[in-house]
C-alpha cells in the first residue's frame, strides 16, 4: 500500500542520514569484550551496568604537558575508546593545553562538530570550508565559544609568547576521529607517491621526499 511505502522510504531516509546510533533504551554501556563487530560497540548486560560505568576520572581540570611536542599542544580525549558509558550517546570530550604559541595543527573530525570553550588564555583558530576554500577566523579569549561544522579543516594557535592557554571542546559523536591534515599527507604508512604530492603542490619531490622524511607525531592521547 501506498502507506507501506511510505513508512518504508522514511526508515531507509532515518538510516542514511544517521551517525552514532540511536539510543533504543535507556544507556547501551560498551561491552569493549564481546566478540561481535557492529557499527559502535555492542552494549554490557544492562543488569551488570553499575554507577561506575557512567564515571571517567578524567581530571580534566589539570594541565598536561606540552613541552615535549613539536607543535607545542596535548589534546586529551574523552571518548567511547575510554569512557565505555558514552556509547551511543553521541557526545564526547576533549580538553586542549597549548603551550606558549602552541598549535592544534589543521585536522578534521570526519564525524562529529566541535564547540571550543576558551578556558584559559587567547587563541586564534578558524575553519576552511569546502571548495572555493573560504577561511573564517578569529581571536578568541577565556570564556568564549567558537563552533567548527562537522568535517571541517579547522586549528588552534595560542598567540601568547609566555603563557599556556586551554580550551574544552564537545563532540556530537561518541568518537569522533581525527585526521590531521601534515600527518596524513606526509606521514601516511606506506606513504603517498612523492609524484603525487610534487604534482599537488606544485613543489620539486626533493622537497615532498624531505617533508616525508620528518617525524609526524600525534598529539591527540
Amino acid at each position: 500500500s501506498l502507506f507501506l511505502l511510505a513508512v518504508l522510504l522514511a526508515l531507509v531516509s532515518w538510516q542514511a542520514t544517521a551517525y552514532d546510533p540511536s539510543p533504543l533504551q535507556d544507556f547501551c554501556v560498551a561491552d569493549m569484550k564481546s566478540p561481535v563487530r557492529v557499527n559502535g560497540f555492542p552494549c554490557k548486560d544492562p543488569m551488570a551496568v553499575n554507577p561506575e560505568d557512567f564515571f571517567n576520572p578524567a581530571m580534566l581540570d589539570q594541565p598536561r604537558d606540552t613541552k615535549n611536542s613539536k607543535v607545542g599542544s596535548n589534546v586529551t580525549n574523552i571518548n567511547v575508546i575510554n569512557f565505555p558509558g558514552l556509547n551511543t550517546l553521541g557526545i564526547s570530550l576533549a580538553r586542549i593545553d597549548y603551550g606558549p604559541l602552541g598549535v592544534n595543527t589543521p585536522h578534521i573530525h570526519p564525524r562529529a562538530t566541535e564547540l571550543l570553550t576558551v578556558l584559559e588564555g587567547t587563541l586564534y583558530l578558524g575553519f576552511v570550508t569546502s571548495n572555493p576554500n573560504r577561511l573564517f577566523s578569529r581571536v578568541v579569549k577565556k570564556g568564549d565559544v567558537f563552533v567548527f561544522p562537522k568535517a571541517m579543516i579547522h586549528f588552534q594557535m595560542n598567540l601568547a609568547h609566555d603563557k599556556p592557554a586551554a580550551a574544552l571542546s564537545s563532540l556530537s559523536s561518541q568518537n569522533p576521529g581525527v585526521i590531521s591534515i601534515a600527518n596524513a599527507v606526509f606521514g601516511s604508512n606506506p606513504p603517498i607517491s612523492d609524484d603525487v604530492l610534487a604534482t599537488a603542490f606544485q613543489v620539486e619531490k626533493k622537497l615532498i621526499d624531505w617533508l616525508q622524511s620528518q617525524f609526524w607525531e600525534n598529539n591527540h592521547y
